[in-house]
């Protein structure tokens, strides 16, 4: 691994058990660091299996993944403190506040003390939840769920985000907070792996794009470049359809 890669997948393949075919299909693939990564695809193509593995999850049935020079089978313990995980569902405590749900998530961290009060202050400000730090999650709307999901997973300050259809079900004025705050922790160094179903969303936000269907990567490169490289597209969702098909997936 050069020092510009922070994350190799070589040659990785998850089947699970009874399974008749495999869920990934021996996938190889670099991100660099500070990139913002999309990886693509319909329902069921592998995605959140990549993902699941690249976090620690479960283990590859084989293949290697390194994550910042480090093997994730052999070095989990150090690869968990810098990483971050927004998952697609959201992974709150409804009966607790916003204020309590992320002082919990940043113990888990290992934060404590002010310098985790000042953490849970910032971005709740930042991404303009203040005055609603003491209300129960419980009575929240999707937009602001999906915001507290973010921070709690960032609260650590990740060398390393992995979101999950970061923002699913929210509204514009939702989702343009989480996209603007999410390009500036990348400008601040963070590497962040995005998955989407939202291409327009994907064209604009990443700087890189794999796409997947059945458990194997079709094609990467820059949002620009695919589109280029695929005559008679006006924007990924086209070259997305291309790849992928027309036909709906369950």
């Amino acid at each position: 691994m050069n020092t510009s890669t922070i994350i190799e997948i070589k040659h990785l393949t998850k089947r699970f058990k009874n399974a008749t075919e495999d869920a990934v299909k021996d996938i190889s693939c670099t991100v660099s660091r500070n990139e913002i990564f999309g990886l693509l695809g319909p329902n069921g193509a592998g995605k959140t299996t990549t993902l699941s593995i690249l976090c620690g999850l479960f283990p590859p049935t084989s293949g290697s993944v390194f994550i910042d020079g480090r093997n994730i089978q052999k070095d989990l313990a150090y690869i968990r403190k810098i990483v971050g995980i927004v998952p697609q569902d959201i992974a709150l405590y409804s009966s607790l506040t916003a204020k309590e749900n992320l002082d919990f998530y940043g113990h888990m961290y290992g934060l404590k003390g002010k310098d985790l009060k000042y953490k849970i202050a910032y971005w709740l400000e930042k991404l303009d939840l203040t005055d609603a730090s003491n209300r129960l999650v419980s009575d929240f709307s999707g937009g602001m769920k999906r915001r507290i999901n973010l921070i709690a997973g960032i609260l650590h300050q990740p060398k390393i985000l992995f979101l999950d259809e970061p923002t699913v079900g929210v509204d514009v004025q939702s989702r343009n907070v989480i996209i603007t705050h999410l390009k500036e922790l990348n400008k601040a160094g963070t590497t962040i792996i995005y998955t989407s179903h939202l291409m327009e969303e994907a064209e604009n936000f990443c700087t890189y794009v794999s796409i997947i269907d059945h458990g194997r990567i079709l094609t990467g490169d820059s949002p620009t470049a695919l589109i280029s490289s695929h005559k008679g597209s006006a924007n990924l969702e086209d070259v997305f359809l291309r790849l992928t098909k027309r036909k709906p997936r369950d």
